[in-house]
């Protein structure tokens, strides 16, 4: 039998504490803050007593949610390298401010109250959106069900019941013409050799940033006008047509290049790819071009693909999206296409 006993101290601090006796069992007490945690600790002890699961479940209960964390950092990040970084600091953010409960103590009361303390928190660059907030759960999420299904540390995953901020669609930020001939005059005249090239192979094929500044030869083939990208943030293999200036300006790196076994955008002091990180900046400053980043190149890329007639499908390929979800932010600039679209099957099927 279960009971639950409301308790309140000297200060008038409320308490709850649970108690559940079994015959056959020493008699089983622990103390909460919240009364829906008190229940809830009461039921699973019960019920994992009556069906013998309790010993391995006391066990569990004296697990520290910092081993925890330390435990998948250990065996499950370390096996995602594109994600390390980002997830290893969101770990550690939930490390410090959970990492000294105890695995059974967190509920999902407890983690959207970090939730929302997140939403409100000031970072070196302002307020945290709420996609970032969306992506701590979601690593936070991840460990849980690692740890129900893998370890069998818990039986449930409290972050699935803790609902997720809704996301805008998202920015898309491009150039207009006399910005992109700026930034273009910029570059081309800036200090680093590479940041012309690569700023001009970020609009023309949409590929990211790393992926761009870390191709090595071996990706690329002049004769098949391609750049392969073996490791991209989706794992899949992606392909990116060169053609036009793009292709001219490789050929000529390529003409001038000392050795064709290594990174196309070479770092001059170390075994890595060229820090365009400095001369970007100093790009933008020299142009005055305002609230752009380098990842907005590629929705510029993607701007002008659907301004020049290329379908959403089309661009979700490019780009390397799985789903259209991501590409509908361009929908409004493809109108002129699928105007024409419309027209030409009003003719076929009513004016033949």
């Amino acid at each position: 039998m279960g009971s639950i006993v409301k308790r309140q101290d000297s200060k008038g601090k409320v308490s709850y504490q649970a108690k559940v006796r079994i015959k056959g069992f020493s008699t089983k007490t622990a103390t909460f803050s919240r009364i829906t945690d008190a229940k809830r600790w009461e039921q699973q002890t019960e019920a994992a007593m009556k069906e013998g699961r309790y010993f391995q479940a006391e066990k569990n209960a004296k697990i520290i949610f910092s081993e925890v964390i330390d435990k998948y950092v250990e065996e499950v990040l370390v096996l995602k390298p594109k994600s390390y970084k980002d997830q290893l600091q969101q770990l550690n953010y939930w490390k410090e401010k959970l990492g000294s409960y105890k695995l059974t103590e967190i509920s999902s009361s407890l983690i959207a109250e970090h939730k929302n303390l997140l939403a409100r928190g000031k970072t070196p660059r302002g307020i945290r959106s709420k996609a970032t907030v969306n992506r701590y759960l979601a690593v936070l999420s991840h460990v849980f069900t690692v740890s129900v299904k893998e370890w069998e540390y818990c039986k449930e995953n409290p972050v699935s019941n803790v609902s997720r901020f809704k996301e805008g669609r998202g920015r898309a930020r491009y150039l207009s013409d006399e910005e992109r001939e700026r930034l273009l005059v910029a570059c081309r005249g800036s200090e680093n050799e590479y940041l012309y090239i690569i700023v001009v192979l970020a609009l023309s094929t949409g590929a990211r940033r790393n992926e761009i500044v870390s191709l090595k030869w071996d990706q690329v083939d002049l004769d098949r006008e391609a750049i392969t990208l073996y490791e991209t943030k989706n794992g899949e293999i992606r392909v990116l047509p060169i053609q036009g200036h793009a292709k001219s300006l490789i050929e000529d790196l390529a003409r001038f290049s000392n050795s064709r076994d290594g990174y196309l955008f070479p770092s001059k002091i170390i075994d890595a790819p060229v820090d365009i990180t400095k001369s970007w900046r100093t790009a933008l400053k020299t142009t005055g071009i305002a609230d752009f980043r380098f990842h907005d190149l590629r929705h510029s890329a993607a701007s002008y693909l659907a301004m020049n007639g290329a379908s959403l499908n089309d661009i979700a390929e490019i780009l390397g999206h799985k789903t259209l979800a991501m590409v509908k932010r361009y929908a409004h600039l493809s109108e002129s296409h699928t105007k024409g679209v419309i027209s030409h099957m009003n003719k076929m099927i009513f004016e033949s």
